[in-house]
């Protein structure tokens, strides 16, 4: 039999890890022959662009280093397929099965976050249909960890590290200063806040800040966030605050106006719009940074635990394949916070497809402008460890396929 494997929605800097796990895996297990890479997601299924992967990825240097490189190697796609029931849909689902029969493909696995279960969802529902014998997994990913079930998503660790590492650079940075000053942080997530939430890993090194944490599952008040800001300002010289991107301001200005295939809308502008407000309201140094996509980018900085376990959820997935599993995706049970202790299990696609996790209100402080010591606990064990990174001339190297 032959397997494909495809990388769907935002880049992670572990979702090549989560690749490695599935093609390892696929070498060790008897009877898997051809393991197929389907360009730019579902999308190179339905343009019969697959290349096999026994050619790109040769040697075990190959799998290392690419088990270290950021974003999708493969490509990316945020294509959403069209119900079975309509115009084109028939045609699409045709489409697909005919190219996965050509390369006689007996199991599809899909790494990707929410949108992209929807994905395994539509094809595991038309291969019974059908009644075709291909079965097809999901293999979580997301920087956001907004997915159902899962305890967390590979990618989400390395994220936070990242982001909690570069802020507490910043509160270095604006320390400098005798004049006092507001520096506000965007982060991502569109309506989960988990993202921001993780810079409270701060306080396990004794920081006291960021000193007010925001995020989409809190109302959101400007007035109450002047309030704040003033407080603050009071007890620290140098204020460190933290949004999400997804917060509602009530200024569309703060909105792209676009929305990609899923109806989800592009997020930029928050910080910026804060920073405007404070600097008319308070009229006190104020400076804004967003973060942008160096949060799903970075991997020189990123966490072994996270790296380690994309690749072992990947792994599990063609385990969960072979034994006749098909329209599930793969998720970590947490067992114990300290000693970390997960495992890796199957759920119902249809459980996390289209759906989202939101932070926990009551890890929320009842002002909600920070999060409780609980969260802490949660985050801490997911940003652990060290990846030793290969250089060359000093800098990072990255995993390239060429063909």
């Amino acid at each position: 039999m032959n397997i494909a494997v495809a990388q769907s929605g935002g880049p992670t800097c572990a979702i090549n890890a989560s690749l490695v796990g599935v093609f390892g895996q696929a070498l060790k297990t008897p009877g898997i022959d051809a393991v197929f890479g389907s360009r730019c997601g579902i999308e190179g299924v339905i343009g019969d662009d697959l290349i096999d992967l026994k050619r790109v990825i040769r040697t075990n240097e190959d799998m290392e280093l690419l088990r270290q490189t950021p974003s999708t190697v493969l490509g990316s796609c945020r294509y959403k397929l069209p119900d079975y029931g309509s115009d084109e849909g028939a045609e699409v689902y045709d489409r697909i099965f005919s190219v996965l029969e050509k390369h006689r493909i007996e199991a599809f696995f899909y790494i990707g976050g929410n949108d992209s279960m929807d994905t395994v969802q539509k094809l595991s529902e038309h291969a019974a249909r059908i009644g075709s014998g291909i079965r097809f997994v999901g293999v979580p990913k997301t920087i956001d960890n907004d997915l159902p079930v899962t305890d967390h998503t590979p990618g989400f660790g390395s994220a936070a590290k990242y982001v909690s590492a570069t802020v507490q650079e910043i509160i270095r940075d604006s320390s400098v200063y005798s004049i006092d000053s507001v520096t506000i942080i965007e982060i991502m997530g569109r309506h989960a806040g988990w993202l921001t939430a993780s810079t409270c890993v701060l306080k396990a090194n004794d920081e006291i800040a960021p000193h007010l944490i925001y995020l989409p599952e809190s109302d959101f008040s400007v007035e109450r966030f002047l309030e704040d800001v003033r407080s603050e300002r009071a007890k620290h010289k140098a204020l460190i605050v933290a949004v999400s991107e997804g917060i509602n301001i009530g200024d569309v200005e703060a909105r792209s106006g676009a929305s990609d295939n899923f109806g989800h809308m592009y997020l930029s502008g928050v910080g910026k719009a804060l920073e405007q407000i404070v600097r008319e309201e308070i009229g006190c140094k104020v400076r804004s940074i967003e973060l942008n996509v160096m949060q799903r980018c970075s991997s020189h900085i990123c966490s072994k635990t996270d790296i380690d376990e994309a690749e072992a959820i990947g792994a599990e997935a063609v385990k969960a394949a072979m034994r006749g599993e098909t329209g599930v995706t793969m998720v970590f049970r947490r067992l114990s916070d300290k000693p970390y202790v997960v495992t890796v299990e199957t759920a119902d696609t249809a459980l996390m497809a289209n759906k989202e996790k939101f932070f926990p209100r009551e890890w929320i402080n009842a002002a909600g402008n920070n999060v409780s010591d609980e969260a802490i606990k949660y985050f801490l064990p997911l940003i652990q460890g060290e990846v030793n990174i290969a250089m060359k001339n000093g800098m990072p190297v990255h995993f390239k396929m060429h063909i």
